[in-house]
C-alpha cells in the first residue's frame, strides 16, 4: 500500500483534491481508498472508506468535557492517535493500492501537535509522501507566497516525509501562475513583486527568502485544478516516482 497525506491550510482544497485524486487512480485501474482524519468536518465531496468520525464525535466530546469547539478538536485529534491500531485494522481490511489521507482542516492541529507526526510515522504502508497545497487564492501575492513556502517547509520538517507541492485552484481567473511557478524555483524573485510593502515587512521576507535560497529549499510547484482535472496527470507522475521508485522530486 502506498500512502499519500494531503496537507494544506484551511480552504486550500484538500478534500476536493483527495476526491479527484481517488477518481483519477480509479479511472486508471488502481484501487484507491480514502481515510478521513478530520473529526470536525460536516460534509465531504467523497465517501470515505475509513472515517475517524465513526469513532470520534466532536459534539459528544464538547458535552462530556465541557469544551468549546477548538478545545474539542484538539482533544479529538489526540484521540485519533490513540486509536491508530484500530484505524490500521480498518485500512488493512480495505487493502488498497493507494491510501489517500485527508488531514484536518486545521493544519496546526495535525502538524504541530505530537499526534500528527505519530500518525504519519506509525501508519503502516510500503511508502509514504506528503502532498502540500499552496492555495491558489492566496499564493498570487508575493508575501503570502513566501509565508506559504515557510509553512510548507516547516511541516515537511515536522512530519519527516518526502514532499510534493502543488498550486491548487489553478483554474482561478487572473491567477499569475507563471509568476508563482518562477517564485517557487527562485524564491528571492518574489521580492521584486513585494517591493511595495513597508520596510520592516520587506526586510523580514528578504531575510527569509535569502535563507531559503541559501539552504536550497526551492520547491517545484505543480499547478492542479480539481475542478477541471488539469494537472492531475502530472501530479500522478511525480507521486509515482516517489512512491514506486523512492525518488525525490527534482527542483
Amino acid at each position: 500500500m502506498k500512502c499519500i497525506f494531503v496537507l494544506g491550510t484551511a480552504g486550500s482544497g484538500k478534500s476536493l483534491l483527495t476526491s479527484k485524486l481517488s477518481e483519477y487512480y480509479t479511472s486508471n485501474s488502481a484501487f484507491a481508498a480514502i481515510l478521513n482524519l478530520d473529526p470536525g468536518v460536516e460534509s465531504l465531496p467523497y465517501t470515505p472508506d475509513v472515517d475517524v468520525r465513526d469513532r470520534i464525535d466532536i459534539v459528544s466530546i464538547m458535552r462530556q468535557y465541557d469544551l468549546g469547539p477548538n478545545g474539542a478538536l484538539v482533544m479529538a485529534n489526540d484521540m485519533i492517535a490513540s486509536q491508530l491500531s484500530q484505524i490500521q485494522i480498518e485500512v488493512d481490511a480495505v487493502n488498497p493500492d493507494y491510501l489517500i489521507v485527508d488531514t484536518p482542516g486545521q493544519i496546526e492541529l495535525f502538524a504541530y501537535r505530537s499526534s500528527g507526526p505519530f500518525l504519519t510515522s506509525e501508519l503502516n504502508a510500503d511508502s509514504k509522501t506528503g502532498l502540500f497545497l499552496f492555495d491558489g487564492a492566496m499564493a498570487g501575492d508575493a508575501v503570502n507566497f513566501i509565508s506559504l513556502n515557510m509553512l510548507s517547509i516547516s511541516i515537511r520538517l515536522r512530519l519527516q516525509l518526502p514532499f510534493v507541492t502543488i498550486l491548487s485552484k489553478s483554474d482561478l481567473p487572473d491567477m499569475p501562475t507563471n509568476n508563482i511557478i518562477q517564485w517557487a524555483m527562485n524564491v528571492t524573485s518574489a521580492l521584486d513583486a513585494a517591493s511595495n510593502v513597508d520596510g520592516e515587512t520587506y526586510s523580514l521576507i528578504s531575510t527569509i527568502s535569502s535563507s531559503l535560497k541559501q539552504e536550497d529549499y526551492a520547491q517545484k510547484l505543480i499547478p492542479v485544478s480539481s475542478s477541471t482535472g488539469d494537472g492531475l496527470a502530472d501530479l500522478e507522475s511525480v507521486l509515482s516516482r516517489i512512491l514506486l521508485m523512492g525518488e525525490e522530486v527534482e527542483d
